[in-house]
């Protein structure tokens, strides 16, 4: 379900002081647990709900009690809010939004608008009241009771507390109250940038996206580096690479991507005479490129769609080869999946369609008929060793161009600069 003006409490015009009007209540999980930590934890993610609407104008953020933030955009139409609210069901951090009416905090108010958003439904129905001001005249318990005998009086709606057709909510606060109906499942996890930053090896494929979500859903800011078959294939799965940051960028706002061109690279590997080592060496190649990357763009881990035993290159041995090949920690989120539950997630977030496109990627090119399922880490540090593969994953970052896809908008491509001035700035 999406938060849809379908869902909200029908309008009943509002006041100067802002009662009256629609606006959006978001519930909280995993950061009520933070303890002494929570405010920075809230504080992030009021950044972050800005963020992810600043080019819907101004809106006012407030932590309400523990576990609630209630954000409105005064003066806007309702239409506008519930765009409001569909942005916030992709904000990490968030379990719950609901389109709320903001009503005053008086018994006849509330049931005048706990009523009139009853109307035209069909079925059973409950009220579940919440009082967070304990001061209000009626307790949780006689506040429903009331609401729902007021509501059977004026359609006949038959009650049913246990798994109702209809369930409308009334949460009672400090100066105002907030009354609704449905809500939305919002995303969950940490907000976007409390875990650190990490380097996310966007293959273009299904995997590499849904992993980058969980990592993103697990706190951490994540840039994206995409290698190309450039000059020797064309630009499709750049023009795919990009598209699918610019969907991930709805649930971190923000995102870069890096886009190496990495045919020649490929064409020395191939010439070395690696044969079956191929796949292997070439991706220990990619993760020392996305090494020295990370390291300008002060990112602490990479990230990677392997899944074990879902290609013959993810063995455990081969896996085990690609971590000698960096210092850095190569997370793995979708490590025990298994790709009927990859593209069912892929489908959720919204990569699966354009992760289907066709492409010539750049793994596929060059490829041996048989890959090497258990790489030797001595043999690939000797074919290294002859490449100078330090050097030339050095050079490959040289020749990354940055783009920045957000859903807000777009930045023209620009080639990178390297320096670590730059990368602060950045």
């Amino acid at each position: 379900m999406s938060a849809s003006l379908e869902s909200a409490p029908v309008p009943v015009g509002g006041t100067a002081d802002g009662l009256g009007e629609l606006c959006v209540l978001m519930k909280l999980g995993e950061i009520v647990l933070k303890g002494s930590n929570r405010k920075l934890f809230e504080r992030r993610l009021h950044n972050n709900i800005r963020a992810s609407v600043r080019d819907l104008g101004e809106v006012r953020v407030s932590q309400r009690g523990s576990g609630v933030i209630i954000v409105r955009r005064p003066g806007a139409s309702d239409i506008e809010v519930a765009e409001i609210a569909d942005r916030m069901a992709n904000v990490m951090g968030v379990v719950w939004v609901h389109l709320v009416r903001r009503v005053p905090k008086d018994t006849a108010s509330i049931t005048d608008v706990a009523v009139r958003s009853m109307e035209g439904r069909e079925g059973s129905f409950a009220v579940r009241a919440r009082r967070r001001d304990k001061r209000f005249e009626m307790t949780s318990s006689e506040l429903a009771g009331y609401l729902g005998s007021e509501i059977v009086k004026a359609y006949g709606y038959p009650v049913k507390l246990k798994r109702p057709d209809n369930t409308l909510y009334v949460e009672v606060d400090k100066d105002e109250a907030f009354v609704f109906t449905d809500g939305t499942p919002g995303q969950g996890g940490l907000p976007a940038g409390m875990s650190g930053r990490g380097l996310v090896l966007m293959s273009g494929g299904i995997d590499s996206p849904v992993a980058a979500h969980r990592m993103i859903r697990r706190g951490l800011k994540v840039d994206f580096l995409h290698f190309s078959g450039m000059p020797f294939t064309g630009p499709e799965s750049i023009y795919k690479a990009y598209s699918l940051v610019r969907q991930l960028d709805r649930y971190q706002v923000g995102s870069r991507l890096f886009v190496v061109p990495f045919g020649k690279a490929q064409q020395q590997l191939k010439s070395s005479g690696i044969e079956r080592l191929q796949i292997v060496a070439q991706r220990r190649l990619m993760l020392k490129t996305a090494e020295v990357l990370a390291d300008d763009l002060k990112a602490e881990c990479l990230i990677t769609g392997d899944a074990l035993g879902q290609v013959s290159s993810q063995t455990m041995a081969n896996l085990t080869a690609l971590d000698d090949a960096v210092d850095l920690p190569i997370l793995r989120p979708l490590i025990g999946m298994d790709k009927t539950e990859i593209m069912d997630q892929a489908r959720r977030i919204g990569t699966l369609a354009i992760s289907e496109l066709p492409d010539e990627d750049c793994c596929t090119m060059l490829t041996p008929r048989q890959v090497e399922t258990a790489a030797k880490i001595p043999d690939l540090r000797q074919i290294e060793k002859r490449l100078d593969a330090e050097e030339l994953a050095e050079y490959l970052v040289t020749t990354a161009q940055v783009h920045k896809p957000s859903f807000l908008g777009e930045a023209a491509p620009a080639r990178l600069d390297t320096s670590r001035a730059a990368a602060v700035r950045a």
